[in-house]
């Protein structure tokens, strides 16, 4: 059972913790057990033969039992909710690096939605389980063989009503779980639909009012909160039920014991302490067991939580992470015979792709929609590995190389520019944090940038929301530029990157690039003609292929292709 294997292998380190709470919980519980006899004692020996020293003696001791099973309880549930926040914290850790440690592709299969829920509210059921586990299921077996031997102590005429009521008691409650386990599985994915939607909707916000579809989102929002709903009011149903059930069977057990043992007692066959201290036990048998049912209840849904954060926690990355090699001396960058295609697909996005970027030179990419452009630059960082051919920097197979060492070499500016929470010098400092300010101003020239910063009043300390979101377009994407090049990389990937920029803009930062990346190999992936123009040879893409490579003029003269491109956006004559 992967709920069983998950928690022992991560409560392994915090085994004297456990050991104080089953300590613990043992005192507590046979203090608790010891109260009753205790109290009948004060009933048939004290009461009944007017012994007032007996009675203040038995008093005392029962005080101080009592002081010790508050302590004994106390210590348990603080060693036990330490042992469970523990194992949650660690649980969240490890599936943080495992998501880490996941390709691209990896991730997309699990989802970002299902992510956040199974490291979040799967990973709370599991940790919930485990508290109460301590807390109870270790006090409610020794209550429960206890109060039974404690209760046959005082009266074995009685027995049949513990077996009884507690097989009873397990009856209703197993008829229960069997139904819930399929429920709390269709819960979590609901809870994972709920997020996916609400996590689209909060990202896509400013697309959503642009075309005035507030209306249709609220509907698929309203639609996916109904079936969580749904899911849930069933499972509270079977709650409902569940409670009534257990109280009718504790309080029949107990009128069952009063109507049967006041007759017993009339009968002069057990005096009126031990059976108040019979029923007492009875009641601490059925409570322990209710207590237990509680715990029993969470086990399905934990059980399933359990379930997904094994399927991350065992998730095979399917990029192999290699421990290193000597960095390459050069840094031009060769494609050969490379082919790839999405999981899924029904035909490859890259299919035999052989092309070479020099060093000290700037290779642009160019295509249409879909042919492929944005997947070819990404096997470069080893986002996604080549299904077939290799893919070298300097002669060196980038499977090759450590993350850390790809990181070193490479500096990627994402088509889709993105800024962490943070001020502009944290962004700046991402890929390289012992950057001083002198580099980061340095960067924001290059990229057109230190303009807009100089003029805020905090300058490198000015605050960026999550995504970049207060500020605009164009800005996040040369502040992504800018922490491209504070990173001083040997290989830069310039992803559609300049797409955001007026024409004036576009053209200072092409020409502050150049200078700036002397010496490096620069790759641009662009839709506009006028960003790639003047590279030193430029590889046109269609369909997966490579179809044309040589200069502007070449390809324009001699690629129908290419020569399309140019004519969607302007006159040959004009851009010759």
């Amino acid at each position: 059972m992967k709920l069983l294997s998950l928690a022992i292998s991560h409560a392994k380190p915090y085994w004297v913790w456990i050991t104080a709470v089953l300590v613990l919980q043992l005192i507590a519980t046979i203090a608790a057990l010891y109260l009753p006899s205790l109290n009948a004692q004060i009933i048939d020996q004290g009461i009944s033969r007017g012994d007032t020293d007996f009675i203040w003696a038995t008093g005392v001791t029962m005080i101080m039992v009592c002081f010790v099973q508050v302590a004994a309880a106390i210590g348990g549930i603080y060693f036990g909710a330490r042992t469970a926040m523990a194992i949650g914290r660690d649980l969240r850790r490890e599936v943080y690096y495992r998501v880490n440690a996941l390709g691209a592709l990896d991730v997309s299969r699990f989802g970002t939605a299902t992510l956040i829920t199974r490291n979040t509210n799967d990973v709370q059921q599991v940790q919930m389980l485990v508290l109460m586990t301590l807390n109870f299921m270790v006090s409610t077996p020794i209550m429960c063989i206890g109060g039974i031997i404690m209760a046959l102590r005082e009266d074995v005429g009685l027995s049949w009503l513990l077996w009884v009521s507690v097989p009873l008691l397990f009856a209703v409650v197993g008829l229960l779980v069997v139904k819930l386990l399929p429920l709390f599985r269709e819960m979590q994915d609901r809870i994972d639909a709920v997020n996916g939607v609400l996590r689209e909707q909060i990202v896509g916000i400013r697309v959503i009012r642009a075309f005035v579809r507030e209306g249709f989102e609220a509907a698929r929002y309203r639609d996916a909160n109904q079936k969580l709903t749904r899911v849930s009011v069933r499972v509270g149903n079977l709650f409902v039920l569940m409670f009534p059930a257990i109280m009718m069977i504790l309080h029949l057990a107990t009128a069952a014991v009063l109507w049967f043992g006041g007759q017993r007692v009339d009968a002069g066959q057990m005096q009126v302490g031990s059976l108040t201290a019979f029923l007492q036990y009875l009641l601490q048998i059925l409570v322990a067991v209710m207590m237990g049912v509680f715990m029993v209840m969470m086990i399905p849904r934990a059980a399933i939580s359990a379930e997904r954060l094994d399927e991350v926690l065992t998730a095979k990355p399917s990029l192999r992470v290699p421990a290193g090699r000597e960095l390459p001396v050069t840094h031009g960058v060769k494609f050969s015979g490379v082919s790839f295609g999405y999981p899924g697909a029904e035909r490859p996005v890259l299919n035999n792709v052989s092309l070479t970027a020099e060093a000290g030179k700037t290779t642009a990419i160019v295509g249409s929609t879909g042919s492929g452009k944005t997947t070819l630059l990404n096997l470069i960082p080893r986002l996604f590995d080549p299904q077939q051919g290799t893919v070298r920097i300097g002669g060196v197979d980038v499977s090759e190389l450590s993350r850390i060492q790809l990181a070193q070499l490479v500096g990627l500016v994402p088509q889709k520019p993105y800024l962490f929470s943070g001020t502009v010098a944290s962004n700046l400092r991402f890929g390289r944090p012992e950057a001083n300010d002198a580099e980061l101003w340095e960067a924001l020239r290059v990229a057109q940038a230190s303009d807009f910063v100089t003029e805020k009043p905090k300058q490198l300390a000015t605050p960026i929301a999550q995504g970049g979101t207060n500020v605009s377009g164009g800005q996040r994407q040369r502040l992504c530029i800018a922490r491209a090049l504070a990173v001083h990389p040997k290989v830069f990937l310039f992803d559609d990157s300049f797409s955001a920029l007026d024409v004036a803009t576009d053209q200072r930062l092409r020409q502050s690039l150049h200078e700036a990346t002397e010496g490096a190999t620069v790759i641009i992936v662009a839709q506009r003609i006028s960003t790639i123009r003047e590279a030193d040879h430029i590889i046109v893409l269609d369909d997966g292929a490579v179809v044309g490579a040589g200069t502007h003029e070449q390809l324009l003269e001699g690629n129908s292709t290419y020569r399309e491109i140019v004519q969607s956006q302007m006159s040959i004559e004009g851009v010759a």
